[in-house]
């Protein structure tokens, strides 16, 4: 049997045995065939990989705690929502990843975005392994008490899994700054420490600078190095963005840094276009400040046009019918389809760069590296930027100091330039110049694999 058969075989062997070990994930599943599937020539050329199972050890967590969370509304009633923490690979350091409150968190969506983490963590050169969790609990329409009393009674069973070299949870969707807060507020009560187990904490109490704008700001930072590629930059394009969250709003800010212009962004109730461009501080106004839908943006200004999701079937985004020439979808997993993968294209866009984690599902990544005259940045890649300042404000925490906004921004500039790098490198290396996700997969996944040989059958 040839090398590029074996290497295939054993690819499909692993696959196989993900569906039948964790049954009834799909989302985890296109997450590993993802991965899985762009590491065959590197399992061609180094069999080692494959004579240490690699594969079939970093796929399965290292250890998976689902735990009951009680806490009381504002009307006395008992709440109950389940609660995860997935703590994936430690090879590279403590377990590092996000925690996300959404009616929509499931082990499966848990599973799908520790593993990205694993390997997005060991593309930024810091040492951090890779860990998600949450809860199926929605913080929109709670009072700040509801909030406090959930995110207490959640710490308190999370704080048995954590801590500052153990396992460092920070924020995602649905966890801001005034989560965390609660959260590690619980924790220090329970453990009498003041350590940096958590990321995205005030900037009074351990916080880092940059950290609520580093994936967004990360994102078009590999964005303008995708672009190099070609002799380009961001100057003058028009550029499209889903959500409306913080990797949307200082996607924004940081394209308007570039020369470009941002036109258009959503959230669950639609998208707004905005022909003169998108007015960042009135949008973080709406939804920082005031939590308000993306329609009230479009009563404000006279310049924007508000498009309802109930114009569009249930498996379109909207927004990607939006002609630009870059698109950042940086909303959630699978937003991004096959048609609107054509559509983005045939308007002429010609740069994707993802601020969500897996907003592109596998049929529109295919189509996206078919098309040799767009460029495409993976997720994985292009949106480190948060967890890279999260490991950031890990060290400012261990050395008791902090740093000034210039001096985390300028890091962050360095890590996204550093995973551009090794990725398009290995892209090259594998004969497939300029296809990141090919690049960015084996890249992240030898260091993390090397790590687990090196360090014996844990």
């Amino acid at each position: 049997m040839s090398a590029k058969s074996n290497a295939k075989n054993y690819v499909n062997d692993v696959l196989n045995t993900v569906k039948i070990v964790s049954p009834r994930q799909p989302i985890f599943h296109q997450a590993a065939t993802e991965v899985l599937q762009s590491l065959v020539p590197l399992f061609e050329r180094e069999p080692k990989y494959q004579k240490h199972s690699v594969l079939d050890r970093i796929v399965l967590p290292e250890k998976t705690t689902i735990f009951r969370t009680v806490y009381i509304d504002d009307k006395g009633k008992a709440c109950v929502h389940f609660g995860y923490r997935v703590e994936f690979n430690s090879a590279l350091g403590p377990y590092k990843g996000g925690l996300r409150f959404h009616p929509t968190v499931n082990l499966d969506v848990l599973k799908f975005l520790g593993f990205e983490q694993i390997f997005k963590n060991s593309l930024t050169g810091l040492n951090i392994g890779g860990a998600k969790g949450g809860a199926n609990f929605d913080p929109k329409g709670k009072s700040d008490g509801e909030i406090m009393r959930f995110c207490q009674a959640f710490a308190s069973e999370l704080s048995k899994l954590i801590g500052d070299v153990k396992d460092v949870p920070a924020g995602d969707i649905g966890v801001g700054a005034r989560e965390i807060g609660y959260m590690y507020g619980q924790y220090k009560k329970i453990t009498s420490r003041f350590d940096g187990a958590f990321t995205g904490k005030g900037l009074s109490w351990g916080g880092s600078l940059v950290r609520t704008e580093a994936t967004g700001y990360g994102s078009v930072y590999f964005a303008e190095e995708l672009l190099k590629t070609k002799n380009d930059n961001l100057e003058g394009k028009t550029c499209t963005i889903s959500g409306s969250g913080n990797v949307a709003i200082y996607t924004a800010q940081k394209l308007y840094h570039y020369g470009a212009k941002p036109i258009a962004v959503s959230d669950s109730s639609g998208y707004i276009y905005d022909k003169e461009g998108i007015d960042v501080e009135l949008l973080k106004e709406l939804k920082e400040v005031k939590r308000e839908r993306i329609s009230e943006y479009a009563k404000i200004k006279p310049s924007a046009k508000f498009v309802s999701v109930s114009k569009y079937p249930k498996d379109r985004n909207g927004i990607w019918d939006v002609p630009c020439d870059a698109a950042f979808p940086s909303a959630t997993q699978n937003e991004l389809n096959l048609e609107d993968a054509k559509t983005l294209y045939n308007n002429g866009c010609r740069l994707v760069c993802e601020g969500a984690n897996m907003p592109s599902n596998l049929e529109a990544i295919d189509f996206f590296l078919s098309k040799k005259d767009l460029l495409f940045g993976p997720a994985k890649a292009a949106n480190a930027g948060g967890v890279a300042v999260s490991a950031l404000e890990m060290a400012q925490n261990a050395s008791m100091t902090s740093w000034s906004f210039e001096e985390v921004d300028t890091k962050l500039q360095n890590i996204m330039k550093h995973i551009f790098k090794i990725s398009y490198e290995a892209s090259k290396e594998f004969g497939d110049e300029g296809n990141i996700v090919l690049g960015s997969n084996i890249a992240g996944f030898r260091k993390v694999a090397d790590a687990m040989i090196d360090q014996g059958y844990i």
